[in-house]
């Protein structure tokens, strides 16, 4: 069966790999399943999208699909992803569908799919909708005349989303001076209003979407620009949002990166001296600094290590009971108070702290030494990502490799859920040493591939 969802949801070229005729199957899928699972009552279902600029043509299609199978659609307009999982619960709607591909460029897009909870589908819900459409038998469910679902638009949708938001973190950032980078994508607005709202003395980049400039050169990913910006402008901290708005990174005041680790570094020790630390334990990946594993062991703080990918990291999360967890690419989870990564909740929390501890940026994240990192992406389509799983000398290989640095680094490789690559991490005390391990690897699996 043709696997369609990947670690977050459905991605690929829009209208080539994504097109309208996929968008309006998995819509229909997607309804009929929760109508199976709602003993046939009246489906409701959200539709946010980013701004990229097929998001408007994959609504269209999605609605299109949804209604025609007799459920209504609600559509809440560009609107950050962690807005469509709150806004679930809050309207109380059986599932929300977000179009976006995060941080990759504008010529991509995807869809994610909430549950009734604001929490990704399952792996077992997603097969469910992927034999749906491979089984073609959804056209036999398709409503007629007066049966259809109704498309209505929500023009509170953002409003609510940003009351919420601020009703999390009560407080005023009179006296901060903040650059915050909307990588021209879902938060260029709402982060406009929830600043003006806290009395946030900001500079915006980035926050001028035309439909084809999302993530570029700007972004979560893309850092150097908002480094500038905050050495230029004198600022006491810099914000980075991804397309979609579920990732923060941050860059103190001397234009120096604090990363996922460090943010959660930050929030846990934070947590932990206020009580609020849930058995004192944070959820990471394996990609996660082992900098920041020492880190945790001077405070006292447990790490639980998942699989990368933000739903592994709730779901460790909801079965462990913990408060707080996240990955090094700003995924992070206040599960006190959201259900998925929101990068808006996160720059807050990070304010917050910044402003109550009367530090620096740069001071907040002093005590957090991360050892060094390579990362190297290769790219690779589905069939070279296949011959990666299943090649024992690559992974025999590496194997090698890691065992030739003792206990003084680690290699970790993947396929990406979400991109056309294969991506090595290689992590040590020594740059020079695990910059060769990381080319080898490479060049190994270059070979193989």
């Amino acid at each position: 069966m043709t696997k369609l969802f990947g670690t977050d949801g459905i991605r690929g070229l829009a209208n080539t790999e994504l097109g309208c005729e996929l968008a309006i199957a998995v819509g229909r899928a997607t309804a009929y399943t929760l109508s199976k699972k709602n003993e046939g009552e009246k489906v409701k279902i959200l539709i946010g999208k980013d701004t990229r600029i097929s998001s408007d043509m994959l609504e269209s299609a999605l609605a299109a699909g949804i209604s025609s199978v007799g459920a209504d659609v609600f559509l809440l307009g560009c609107i950050p992803t962690p807005a469509v999982a709150y806004l679930i619960k809050h309207y109380g709607a059986d599932a929300g569908v977000v179009i976006s591909a995060s941080h990759n460029p504008a010529e991509y897009n995807g869809i994610k799919v909430f549950d009734s909870s604001g929490i990704k589908l399952s792996v077992d819900e997603e097969y469910k909708i992927e034999k749906q459409i491979e089984n073609g038998d959804i056209e036999n469910y398709i409503k007629s005349h007066t049966d259809v679902g109704q498309i209505k638009t929500l023009t509170n949708a953002e409003d609510d989303y940003v009351n919420f938001l601020t009703s999390c973190m009560p407080f005023s950032l009179d006296g901060i001076k903040i650059v915050v980078d909307c990588a021209n994508g879902a938060a260029y607005n709402s982060s406009k209003r929830i600043f003006e709202k806290l009395k946030a003395d900001v500079i915006y980049i980035a926050n001028n979407p035309d439909g084809l400039n999302i993530n570029k050169n700007v972004g979560s990913t893309h850092l150097d620009y908002l480094k500038e910006m905050v050495k230029k402008e004198r600022a006491d901290i810099g914000i980075a949002f991804d397309g979609d708005a579920d990732r923060c990174l941050a860059v103190d005041e001397n234009g120096e990166e604090i990363d996922g680790d460090k943010i959660i570094g930050i929030f846990a020790k934070y947590l932990k001296e206020k009580g609020k630390l849930h058995k004192d334990s944070v959820v990471i990946t394996i990609y996660t600094n082992l900098g920041f594993i020492d880190y945790c062991k001077k405070n006292g703080i447990k790490p639980v290590r998942t699989a990368v990918g933000d739903r592994y990291v709730l779901e460790e999360m909801i079965k462990g009971n913990y408060s707080l967890g996240g990955e090094q690419s700003g995924h992070i989870i206040l599960k006190d108070c959201s259900t998925t990564g929101d990068g808006q909740l996160t720059a807050l929390m990070l304010l917050m702290i910044l402003k109550q501890s009367g530090l620096k940026a740069s001071e907040l994240t002093s005590d957090i030494q991360k050892y060094p990192q390579v990362m190297i992406n290769i790219p690779a389509d589905a069939e070279q990502k296949i011959k990666f799983n299943s090649d024992d000398q690559i992974q025999a290989f590496i194997n090698e490799k890691e065992s030739d640095l003792f206990d003084s680094g680690r290699v970790v490789s993947r396929v990406s859920g979400t991109e056309p690559l294969i991506r090595i991490m290689v992590e040590g005390k020594d740059k020079t040493t695990i910059k060769a391990v990381a080319e080898e690897i490479r060049d190994k699996i270059l070979e193989r591939i």
